[in-house]
């Protein structure tokens, strides 16, 4: 399998007036193409200010990150905006959909970045809203749509450039439970597909659903272990196909 992320030495130090923080002290971390990892941590553990240096939304202040083959650690802004429309698609908590366009516009968004022209990004979009069960959906605006439904909106833009990494940001925090784990099994339909999730979540329910999972505590990893669970399910799966 090949590496799509790899981490050595990552540190993060933010500055507030005199003190300083330490948000991350020193995460090495390796991820394969079509893996589902879960990173988890309690509040202050730096999960989140890791995720942004994944997401190349944020940069390290210390060591080097590889991101399908580049190195992105001391990359610019502009730089890093054009690894994170092609590379990276986005699941938010808070969905970040434009209130008045419609789904289809919403999720044909990143693909004007991408040049192209506007019966493409249409016939694009409405594949990746078919893709996760909305396909009938393409003029309803986020007002129109259920939780639900909006976060299926949102995964559906972070499909449309074939990103290598799908990034799931808390992606049930504002969902019920039933929606979640409906929001849950359609990860698992698109890992199942060969995409690679890394999601941060602080619930131990949504974060079974992946196949790994990395826990973080004050700035490092305080472990990282496969998933016995869905192992074994996977592996009685294949033993029977």
């Amino acid at each position: 399998m090949s590496t799509i992320i790899e981490t050595h030495d990552i540190s993060k130090v933010y500055r507030m007036g005199t003190e300083t923080i330490n948000a991350l002290k020193s995460v090495s971390i390796s991820i394969n193409r079509g893996e589902y990892v879960a990173f988890m941590g309690p509040s202050g553990s730096g999960k989140s200010t890791f995720m942004n240096i994944i997401g190349c939304l944020d940069t390290p202040t210390g060591g080097t990150y590889i991101l399908n083959g580049q190195d992105v650690s001391n990359m610019s802004d502009n730089e890093l905006a054009e690894v994170r429309n092609k590379e990276i698609g986005f699941v938010f908590q808070t969905f970040n959909l434009l209130p008045r366009q419609s789904s289809l516009e919403n999720v044909a968004l990143p693909l004007i970045y991408a040049g192209y022209n506007k019966s493409q990004r249409e016939e694009k979009a409405q594949q990746a809203l078919e893709s996760v069960g909305l396909g009938t959906r393409g003029k309803h605006k986020p007002n129109e749509l259920s939780g639900g439904q909006r976060q299926r909106v949102a995964i559906a833009r972070a499909l449309i450039n074939n990103p290598s990494i799908i990034l799931a940001d808390e992606p049930t925090g504002n969902l019920d439970t039933k929606t979640s784990y409906e929001i849950m099994e359609l990860f698992e339909n698109l890992h199942s597909k060969g995409n690679t999730i890394i999601m941060v979540t602080h619930e131990e329910d949504i974060a079974k659903y992946a196949h790994r999972i990395v826990r973080l505590r004050d700035g490092l990893v305080e472990s990282d272990t496969v998933n016995p669970d869905i192992t074994t399910a996977s592996r009685l799966q294949a033993e029977h196909q």
